[in-house]
């Protein structure tokens, strides 16, 4: 089984692959390069939930293509991982977060009531739930913290937005932009799918002065490190809901 780890940029990309050894293989695809290490493919899809959907789908139908000395072998779980913003001083800065739930945030529309998300219009879906015992197998192979992670189309910038979204749901741990992205696309390849987020800034007024984005990048490859074992040995036909 080959495993799928989708970051939005490249210096997201190369955290990750740090934690993997052997040599690494590059294969061109479709907007975007796969780095190939071992049983892992990881690429820099692009920032946002579109442009994450879009790489994942690219990526997912290529059916992980052998070159070089790596035969091809079927994805059977993809990963949307990188850094981003924690609600909660539960996680804080440099800490790991793998969501057991990948939530979109602001999909749906506005009315004079508030928010409605994307369901209650009747139509779409607004959250994928990764499958609970790999969620809970990475969290204690990282020590990492487990719950909602919400996908937004815009970084949320002040205090107000910041408790608005934790209004409309709570007890999300972060926000970040393309896990939902990545688990459309994987949902619509039968492919199950996990996001790993380290915290790099606290969601709420932007203070540049105080985000961690190096220390959230080293605690990704020390994350991916320790989870290696658990992501490439995972099997996708174990109970789920155990």
């Amino acid at each position: 089984m080959r495993v799928l780890v989708v970051t939005a940029v490249p210096v997201e990309r190369d955290a990750v692959t740090r934690a993997f050894g052997g040599p690494e293989e590059r294969l061109a695809l479709p907007g975007a390069e796969l780095h190939r290490r071992g049983a892992f493919d990881v690429l820099a899809g692009g920032a946002g939930p579109a442009a994450a959907a879009a790489a994942t789908a690219f990526a997912l139908a290529s059916g992980a293509p052998a070159s070089g000395a790596s035969a091809s072998a079927p994805y059977g779980l993809v990963v949307s991982a990188g850094i981003g913003g924690a609600f909660s001083p539960v996680t804080p800065l440099g800490s790991l977060i793998v969501a057991d739930g990948i939530v979109a945030a602001d999909l749906g529309a506005e009315t004079a009531d508030g928010f409605l998300p994307v369901t209650a219009l009747g139509f779409g879906r607004d959250r994928f739930t990764p499958p609970p015992a790999l969620v809970r197998a990475v969290a204690a192979a990282t020590g990492a913290a487990a719950g909602p992670v919400l996908t937004v189309s815009t970084v949320t910038g002040s205090a107000e937005r910041a408790g608005a979204l934790l209004a409309a749901h709570p007890g999300a741990l972060a926000e970040a932009m393309e896990g939902f992205g990545v688990a459309e696309a994987a949902a619509r390849a039968d492919v199950p799918v996990l996001e790993v987020r380290a915290v790099s800034n606290a969601v709420g007024p932007r203070d540049r002065d105080a985000w961690r984005i190096g220390d959230a990048l080293a605690a990704l490859t020390d994350a991916f490190g320790k989870a290696a074992p658990v992501l490439e040995g995972w099997n996708s036909h174990e109970d789920l809901e155990g």
